[in-house]
């Protein structure tokens, strides 16, 4: 077996070995936007540094740390990129579900020495026919698969049916890249850096043993979390982990964001008033108010890590109150990043718009965190509300 092996890290230097990679990160932040994907450099950052790795098996080459080890990891990248910082957040999210297939399959993308991540599109947009020897036919197009240039592998989403058209599961089956068309489609005015373009493929056979239930993963069905030996980076409970994943790059952008403010904006004349902009009393309230939510966005989110890496530790099931109070905590994470940049955005005055700031640039991409359907905050907001009247959520996906 060839593993290409990442360096071990321990928890307590995730986020010195993260913000070390800052500065080099930033002399990139435009190119990865022009670019429209995560540079080959940048990639090799993640995985030299070891932070590719956090939640990835040690057998596999990986860390399998934590939750917070991940919060730490990504949303310190974010202070340098936070296209890149997606990217490695969803490929964290990959790993965790890689973690429940079948150990063939953990073998088969892990074991080559080529693998430096796994793209996915988790949702089941595809469909996948079970045939009568247990594999699977997959056709399907696959929008928004982040960091795909980067990788040997994807995760696929699909319904599952038999040959007569019931329909049995629904789940993600691991596809090589070379199965699959990768579009170049992503023209987009928020985190174009990601290189999320749509993949496709047709009638393309996946072995029963790269298949894996979703609602199994989300309800604590799969083998791992009945193993007592198997990692508790895997028994993190499958909905919040999945939002987790996606939300914590708003944080580190935002804060990104409020340092070039604070690096720029004073100082300057506030055109058309006799106000000196730090001097400006609305100026000022604007500042402490952004600080004031990035920070309230950093430990809403904390807690919520601290929660899921709880119940992963003791191996349960977490409540369906904590579980909905994190499906809305994921939502309102990029909100309060997204709604204190604003301010800064627009305060700031007309310097902003320059495309070489990153002040636009992290609005933008913030925002557009905003739009993923997982992260639709009236969405998060009525499921919570569901779960504390005691009406049935309506998704599974929490």
């Amino acid at each position: 077996m060839n593993i290409h092996t990442t360096p071990s890290i321990a928890a307590a230097d995730v986020k010195e070995i993260a913000r070390s990679l800052i500065p080099e990160l930033r002399s990139r932040e435009m190119q990865t936007e022009q670019d429209r994907k995560v540079p080959a450099e940048n990639i090799r950052l993640l995985q030299d540094s070891g932070l590719l790795g956090i939640f990835r098996a040690k057998r596999w080459g990986g860390s399998e740390l934590s939750m917070t080890a991940h919060v730490d990891a990504v949303s310190t990248i974010a202070e340098g990129c936070q296209a890149t910082a997606w990217v490695l957040g969803v490929y964290h999210a990959h790993d965790y579900i890689i973690g429940h297939m079948s150990e063939k399959a953990q073998e088969e993308i892990y074991g080559t020495g080529r693998i430096a991540a796994v793209s996915a599109v988790i949702g089941p947009r595809g469909r996948a026919v079970r045939q009568k020897d247990g594999s699977y036919v997959l056709t399907g197009f696959w929008p928004f698969a982040s960091g795909n240039a980067a990788s040997d592998w994807l995760l696929l989403g699909a319904e599952v049916y038999d040959e007569d058209g019931n329909k049995l599961d629904e789940g993600d089956l691991a596809v090589p890249a070379s199965d699959v068309e990768s579009l170049d489609d992503w023209k987009v005015a928020g985190l174009q850096g990601t290189g999320s373009n749509s993949v496709k493929c047709t009638d393309v056979v996946v072995p029963a043993h790269r298949f894996v239930s979703l609602p199994a993963i989300l309800e604590n069905q799969t083998p791992v979390f009945a193993d007592p030996n198997a990692p508790a980076i895997y028994k993190c409970q499958g909905g919040p982990a999945l939002g987790m994943y996606i939300a914590t790059s708003t944080i580190g952008a935002a804060k990104r964001a409020l340092e070039e403010f604070l690096r720029v904006v004073p100082g300057k004349m506030v055109m058309y008033t006799g106000h000196v902009s730090h001097e400006w009393t609305a100026l000022q309230m604007a500042v402490g108010e952004a600080a004031s939510m990035i920070n309230a966005a950093e430990l809403i989110f904390y807690k919520a890590a601290a929660d899921v890496d709880h119940y992963a530790q003791l191996g349960q099931k977490m409540p369906m109150e904590i579980r909905g109070r994190i499906r809305m905590d994921i939502t309102m994470v990029p909100r309060l990043c997204r709604d204190a940049v604003n301010k800064l955005y627009t305060i700031g005055g007309a310097a902003g718009l320059s495309l070489r700031s990153p002040i636009q640039l992290n609005a933008r991409n913030i925002q557009a965190a905003n739009m993923h359907g997982f992260l639709l905050y009236d969405a998060g907001a009525e499921i919570y509300g569901r779960v504390l009247l005691g009406v049935d959520p309506g998704t599974g996906v929490i």
